[in-house]
């Protein structure tokens, strides 16, 4: 419900370096040659007490022979369309160029107020391409250097004062989704199909998605973050230095996220590579969901359904606990049924258990299987207490914690997703050994004192 504020301008006019400074992040991509944004970028800011959302976009070039070219200036416009008022970065290093004035006419062709910026006027020899932007009939400029902050506040104070009012209504915590994977399994196709738009670009060249992109979405009234996300090669057929960043945000974004949305391509099963993604996920605790994508490519029956479940739990057996799903993001088949097996795990994995459910269960573990002597002494679990969630952490105060063995660990992991219905989530358990009480200090001796 916040007011929305487009960046849009030429390729390399430092639209994303602005973006960055406005949001206080490093969450765009940003490198010296153009084109390195091409989906629309969204992120909060805030400026003299008025939040708003930033979104950023790729370079507008009318003749621009890009693959991605057509695709790119489509963003832009819906950004455009959907903003409440529009900075258009002009790139004051190379000066005024024949394609500026597309630029200006395409935002006048929308009714929101637009303030038109020169960028890089960062030192006194550039002060004369400012004023070339005058013959465009753009005024007034705002002159500014995104990479140093110079002139920012001036053109932020008018931004913000031509900005709506925030419709202020209570909003609980979306849940947060990054689907992850290798490149052209239909991340961005899924992204695509729940929105019902083209929200991010599609294209069967690997490499398409660069910038992880968040989009919102409220399905059966109830809030979601969806992170869309690069493909994730080997680092043997990484060569690109923009590709390198890409996959750096990709696993970025699993820290932001509650769940991760792992998808496959079912044609081919999973690949060491997806096994390699599933880990980092793992690694950080994030609650997974396997999505078998294009199965409407697969022959469906129950046995080859069977056949890629075990492959995948045979091969990614730490997480064995993780659901499977088979969709098809092209024809949209089951791809509602993600967000009831995303609500099923969420729950799971905000879940508290009270300290005495947690001990009986504890209790009742150990003394159905004792823990392993070590060092010729009994192993004791005192008492146990839930620390977390996201995941559900616990600790198990021990007498030797060094003594317990990771197989005892494992089961009584498994005692308690048993007992506490937590089948689809990860679990950490940590040992830790009871405090012991500090010894009293003994009384200090008073001095005696000799008497005549």
């Amino acid at each position: 419900m916040k007011p929305v504020v487009a960046i849009v301008g030429p390729p390399n006019a430092g639209k994303s370096t602005l973006f960055n400074r406005l949001t206080k992040t490093r969450s765009a991509l940003v490198d010296d040659f153009p084109g390195v944004t091409r989906d629309r970028h969204y992120a909060a800011a805030s400026w003299n007490d008025v939040d708003f959302d930033i979104v950023d976009t790729g370079g507008f070039f009318a003749l621009d022979k890009d693959a991605f070219a057509q695709k790119t200036h489509d963003q832009i416009r819906q950004a455009i369309a959907d903003a409440d008022a529009v900075i258009l970065l002009f790139d004051g290093a190379s000066g005024i160029s024949a394609f500026d004035r597309d630029l200006v006419d395409l935002v006048r062709g929308f009714s929101m107020p637009v303030f038109f910026a020169v960028n890089k006027i960062d030192h006194p020899g550039r002060e004369e391409h400012l004023y070339e932007f005058y013959a465009l009939g753009a005024e007034p400029l705002y002159a500014l250097s995104s990479a140093h902050g110079h002139g920012i506040a001036g053109l932020l104070d008018d931004v913000a004062a031509a900005l709506p009012e925030t419709k202020t209504e209570t909003e609980s915590d979306p849940v947060r989704m990054a689907v992850v994977g290798r490149p052209n399994v239909g991340k961005s196709s899924l992204i695509n199909r729940i929105m019902g738009e083209d929200r991010v670009i599609v294209s069967e060249q690997a490499g398409t998605t660069r910038d992880s992109i968040d989009t919102l979405c409220r399905v059966n009234d109830r809030p979601y973050l969806l992170i869309d996300t690069a493909g994730v090669r080997r680092k043997s057929r990484v060569k690109q230095k923009i590709e390198k960043y890409a996959i750096i945000k990709a696993m970025e974004s699993l820290d932001r996220c509650d769940i991760a949305l792992i998808m496959l391509d079912a044609a081919a099963g999973i690949t060491e590579q997806d096994v390699r993604i599933a880990g980092y996920a793992f690694e950080k605790g994030k609650a997974c969901i396997f999505l078998l994508n294009k199965w409407d490519l697969v022959e469906k029956s129950d046995r080859v359904f069977k056949q890629i479940k075990e492959d995948i739990r045979y091969q990614a057996k730490y997480l064995s606990f993780a659901p499977i799903l088979t969709i098809s993001a092209l024809t949209g088949r089951r791809v509602p049924k993600v967000f009831e097996f995303a609500d099923a795990v969420y729950a799971q994995y905000t879940h508290r258990i009270g300290t005495g459910p947690l001990n009986r269960i504890i209790e009742a573990a150990t003394t159905r299987t004792e823990p392993s002597m070590h060092h010729g002494r009994r192993l004791k679990f005192y008492y146990a207490a839930q620390t977390g969630t996201r995941p559900p952490t616990f600790v198990c105060f021990v007498n030797y914690p060094e003594g317990v063995h990771f197989s005892y660990q494992r089961y009584l992991i498994n005692q308690i997703r048993e007992a506490a219905g937590l089948d689809m989530v990860p679990i950490r358990l940590w040992l830790r050994k009871r405090g012991e009480q500090r010894p009293r200090k003994a009384p200090k001796k008073k001095k005696s004192v000799r008497t005549r």
